[in-house]
């Protein structure tokens, strides 16, 4: 393989891992925009899912307290989101996925853009349990469809009044377990092939080193600052998924 291969794949471990570390999601948008230069689809999808679970076992340890604290708040969106799951692979043949990112893509834009450059953050003090579930369905089913799942989720959890460690455990959670799901079903149908596994040895300790650069930079974020963060993410992954759309 030529240096510029290990040169992307390398650049995409670093990128996924770090921001997987920071806010507790966005692996696979800042990951993909490396590896489909150099790799297939059924090869770097896979590899994301792996990059996005393992390091994210480290980004759960360290709100693991906050994960057992409100377990019945985080079961109200994982439950719905795990049903939702099945329902978006089953809605493929109904909608067209790369048109759905387009239009996800436009919508985080619009929403990043707006509160990014807002004074002041919208606090919601009361808690929505039926918003919650309802959020949690369609996470899963975009997730299931379009390999969406934290896109709705993330916009809802950062308009709440909840600390930076509450936030991270309720996206963090939902992310590893959408994405094990994911990463069960393509096992299944076998795209972990011998090509791959010898891609994710060399790709995985990287994303875990780097992970553990953005779980640094995560203890130094006060809650406004992380919730920022993750506001002003949604607004860089809508502008990848706008231009991964048009190209």
């Amino acid at each position: 393989m030529p240096i510029e291969f290990y040169l992307y794949l390398i650049a995409g471990a670093l990128a996924g891992g770090f921001i997987n570390g920071l806010a507790g999601f966005g692996t696979a948008l800042f990951a993909l925009g490396f590896w489909l230069q150099i790799l297939e689809p059924g090869q770097a999808v896979p590899m994301v899912l792996v990059s996005a679970i393992v390091p994210g076992l480290q980004g759960a340890w360290i709100v693991r307290t906050e994960i057992l604290n409100q377990p019945k708040r985080l079961m109200r969106f994982l439950l719905p989101g795990l049903v939702g799951v099945p329902l978006g692979v089953s809605m493929l043949a109904l909608i067209n996925p790369d048109q759905l990112k387009v239009g996800i893509g436009v919508i985080m834009v619009l929403y990043g853009g707006y509160f990014s450059f807002r004074n002041t953050l919208p606090k919601l003090e009361k808690s929505m349990p039926f918003v919650d579930a309802f959020i949690g369905l369609i996470g899963g089913i975009l997730g299931g469809l379009a390999s969406l799942s934290g896109a709705l989720p993330v916009m809802w959890c950062s308009l709440q009044a909840w600390s930076k460690s509450d936030t991270r455990a309720v996206l963090q959670t939902f992310n590893l377990a959408i994405l094990t799901t994911a990463a069960v079903a393509f096992l299944i149908k076998g795209m972990y092939t011998q090509e791959v596994l010898k891609l994710i040895a060399v790709t995985l300790p990287v994303s875990l080193l780097s992970a553990q650069a953005g779980l640094a930079c995560f203890k130094h974020l006060n809650t406004d600052h992380f919730q920022r963060l993750i506001i002003f993410m949604m607004f860089i992954s809508g502008t990848a998924l706008l231009i991964r759309g048009v190209i």
